[in-house]
């Protein structure tokens, strides 16, 4: 009998299910490699969908691709089944009960619970062990009944071959290779502890992102064969000399007559020196203007050279910036005539949360030489839930991780960020570079230790005299005009327009969307034509680019700009005015905002930066905004004005700021009892059923605990998850047809590289804003079922891009 795995819907031709668990085993065993478990891959490729098998599965998937006459007797109406036949249940209770006899101690009990958790779960998301009401779920799992499994009948009718490797592979002898890296990572005689537990969990999560790019990446070239050959072809072609002597080429071309660029070069040479350093985390301290991406990239690709790594990876803190970033890397790697592109960004969620056939196809899992990515997609893919995001993790290890302001980082996942980096760190053969002027202290001053401190390598600040950097890098200084009761709109109006007469240039720095809508709106009258800009998140990235492109252009030829933008310009934007006015706000924005001043150190003094607070600010869904102006007021009163920017003050700033919002560092979450995902992804300390789970032996090691598919439906990088949505204005309008027709008419290629091109016109969106387009049906899909979504014309504005209302009505700032 032949047996199916999948059908390719283009022209109907079989996969065969050998094929496909000996294809995925093979990706899995080379991905599982990086934390040297070969073997643990290979065995989850070939039993992830050993359920197959069956005669109730493949009965299933013939008759739904018509393969069955629906008057034979073993026709099954695809369309009316309850649910489609559990095929993954029979693998993960196969190797469950293989490996539990091996071992004193249990040890055969928890390798099996890791690999059976990967193969039970590689469709849905990692599943719990506990759920929240303390039911052993995994028990539940492996004590499926074989009705519902259909394991004997699978045995009955494997492959011998097959049979044999499996066999040959879920051994006493793979145990112990386990148990022995186990042992490496943590003290087994503290798997109770929360890091050790987490620690554990997080190679749950790794192996498990083995599996679940593998059977996607196999997936999807079964159905294009082209994309197979280009990723093999692409990981000959590597050369990272090749990009190492094109950014050595371009810093010999630097003009190093300005005092800045000589400090740029300067800080550029000391972190070559270090790139042949032990691999370990990082940080490189440099303030605003000081080149840190140059220098950094430069660190990066010696050091990925030396260590024989895999990659690249810049994360950067929003989606508004990972172009000019990824830009300027492109820009000196990519040349005319390369095989293949160097540099990836992903910068959207246009990837819907619920994948379809297609969307599993066309999925971004990092595969290339630098990836440029935000902190949500990173969060997202080591604690969200599903199988969209946790793919790519495996793409973390033997990797130089680069994090672009590192201060930005969600209050609320710091502890579990700190424990992930130990754990790439130390396991996977990845290095770690915390890039910020504005450096949090996160391996010593976050209270509650016992939660997890990030571990440093030896001698880890890259630059070596911070201080005087500190001095030679400032090109500002700060007034403090902040008043009680506020600055009202006409005077924070009058004070930018001031600024612009007197300087001949001027930045506004506000908090919210509304206050950038108002005061653009308060100044548009009172200025020529063409010298007002207006910036933030509801503008598409090619828009937002267009409009700094045009505000650089004018800024170097001397002619006047006024730009009131919401903070995405503060972090990694390549931009100088002459001055600057930023609403009260937490230091680090402040220092970020001051670095869009005198930047390259164009003036002959230094630049002003201006800080006031407006009358009337709603901060309430914007907690750390919020939380970051009071510190910042402590501070100053503290330190006064002439030590603002000092590392000093910001250390000081980051301790108040962490441990005035402990009770956040944990993930809290609500529900019928108060928990955190620290807790959850570790030893479950307050779960009721801790001490129950049913498959344990008395006096063996704890089995797992972790409520894993809880707390990745609990986690969002960000408080309230955005939704993509493409604007059709000016490409955007070719973009949306191409994938409302490719869509109808799939081609996974063309899909895919057209989908990358959406990243470019794409507004993402909080929950109430979507619903307000729902309502006034401003929104559509490309294809019914896709998940992927376009916005109304009449509903995007030149000035202020998305709309919630119709542009020929008075636009209203979402």
């Amino acid at each position: 009998m032949e047996y199916v795995a999948h059908i390719r819907k283009s022209d109907n031709v079989v996969q065969r299910l050998e094929a496909h668990l000996s294809d995925v085993g093979e990706l899995a065993e080379k991905f599982a490699a990086k934390v040297n478990l070969p073997e643990a891959g290979l065995l989850l490729g070939l039993l992830h969908d050993f359920g197959k098998y069956s005669q109730a599965f493949q009965n299933y998937i013939n008759s739904a691709e018509g393969r069955i006459d629906p008057d034979r007797d073993n026709y099954v109406d695809a369309g009316n089944l309850k649910g489609k036949i559990d095929h993954s249940s029979a693998g993960a209770q196969h190797v469950w009960q293989r490996l539990k006899c091996y071992g004193p101690v249990g040890q055969g009990e928890l390798c099996g619970q890791i690999l059976a958790l990967c193969i039970a779960s590689h469709h849905s998301g990692l599943i719990n062990c506990l759920d929240e009401d303390g039911k052993p779920i995994f028990c539940y799992r492996m004590q499926k009944l074989d009705k519902k499994t259909h394991l004997k009948d699978c045995l009955s009718k494997v492959d011998h071959t097959l049979k044999q490797r499996i066999e040959g592979l879920a051994s006493e002898q793979l145990v112990k290779k386990m148990f022995t890296k186990i042992r490496e990572m943590i003290d087994v005689q503290r798997l109770d502890s929360k890091t050790d537990a987490f620690i554990l969990g997080m190679l749950v999560r790794f192996l498990f992102s083995c599996l679940v790019d593998a059977d996607r990446l196999n997936s999807a070239e079964f159905e294009n064969p082209k994309r197979k050959t280009n990723r093999e072809k692409q990981e000959r072609w590597l050369n990272w000399q090749v990009a190492i002597d094109r950014v050595e080429d371009r810093i010999k071309r630097f003009d190093q007559v300005n005092s800045i660029g000589k400090i740029r070069t300067q800080i550029s040479e000391e972190c070559l020196r270090r790139a042949h350093d032990p691999q370990g985390v990082y940080t490189l301290t440099v303030p605003t203007g000081g080149g840190k991406t140059l220098a950094s990239l430069r660190y990066a690709l010696h050091h990925v050279k030396h260590h024989k790594l895999d990659r690249i990876i810049y994360v950067i803190p929003y989606t508004s910036i990972i172009e000019q970033n990824a830009g300027a890397v492109r820009d000196i790697l990519e040349k005319e005539g390369d095989k293949f592109p160097w540099v990836l960004e992903q910068h959207s969620n246009l990837e819907p949360d619920n994948h379809t056939w297609h969307s599993k196809l066309v999925s971004e899992n990092w595969d290339a030489p630098i990836v440029f990515t935000t902190m949500v997609q990173f969060l997202e893919t080591l604690f969200g839930g599903g199988t969209k995001s946790v793919r790519r993790m495996h793409q973390l290890a033997k990797a130089a991780l680069i994090f672009d302001e590192i201060q930005t980082i969600p209050i609320t996942c710091v502890y579990m960020f700190c424990n992930a980096l130990n754990f790439l760190t130390q396991n996977t053969r990845t290095t770690v570079v915390l890039c910020t002027a504005t450096q949090p202290l996160l391996d010593k001053e976050l209270p509650n230790p016992e939660n997890g401190l990030l571990k440093l390598a030896a001698n880890a600040e890259l630059i070596t005299n911070k201080k005087a950097l500190e001095k030679k890098l400032c090109r500002t200084y700060i007034q403090n005009q902040v008043k009680p009761g506020g600055w009202s709109e006409e005077e924070i109006a009058d004070l930018s327009l001031c600024n612009l007469k007197n300087s001949g240039n001027c930045l506004v720095v506000v908090n919210t969307k509304e206050w950038a809508r108002r005061l653009f709106l308060a100044c548009k009258n009172h200025c020529a034509e063409n010298t007002i800009f207006h910036l933030s998140t509801n503008l598409y990235p090619a828009h937002r680019r267009a409009l700094l492109d045009e505000i650089k252009k004018r800024l170097k030829s001397g002619q006047p700009v006024l730009c009131v933008s919401t903070q995405l310009i503060e972090a990694g934007v390549d931009i100088s005015f002459a001055s600057v006015i930023r609403f009260l706000s937490g230091l680090d924005s402040i220092v970020q905002a001051a670095g869009r001043c005198n930047r390259h150190g164009e003036l002959e003094g230094r630049g002003q930066v201006v800080i006031i607070n407006p009358k009337e600010e709603h901060l309430t869904q914007l907690a750390d905004i919020d939380a970051g102006k009071n510190i910042s007021q402590r501070v100053f009163g503290e330190f006064g004005l002439d030590q603002a920017l000092a590392s000093i003050t910001l250390e000081k700033y980051f301790k108040y700021y962490f441990y005035d919002r402990a009770e956040k560092m944990v993930y809290p979450v609500k529900g019928d009892r108060d928990d955190n995902l620290i807790n959850l992804l570790s030893a479950n300390p307050l779960n009721k059923g801790k001490d129950k789970l049913c498959l344990n032996s008395p006096g063996k090691l704890p089995l797992l605990k972790q409520s894993f598919m809880d707390a990745g439906e609990r986690f969002r990088a960000i408080d309230a998850p955005t939704q993509a949505i493409i604007i059709r204005h000016g490409k955007g309008k070719e973009v949306v047809n191409q994938l409302c027709s490719l869509a109808r008419e799939f081609d996974s290629a063309n899909y895919y590289k057209v989908l990358k091109c959406a990243q470019q016109f794409s507004v993402n969106v909080f929950p109430n804003v979507w619903e307000q387009l729902q309502k006034r049906a401003a929104i559509h899909e490309t294809q019914e079922g896709e998940g992927i979504f376009y916005l109304a014309d009449s509903y995007y504005s030149e000035e202020f891009g998305l709309s919630v209302e119709p542009i020929s009505m008075s636009p209203q700032i979402c």
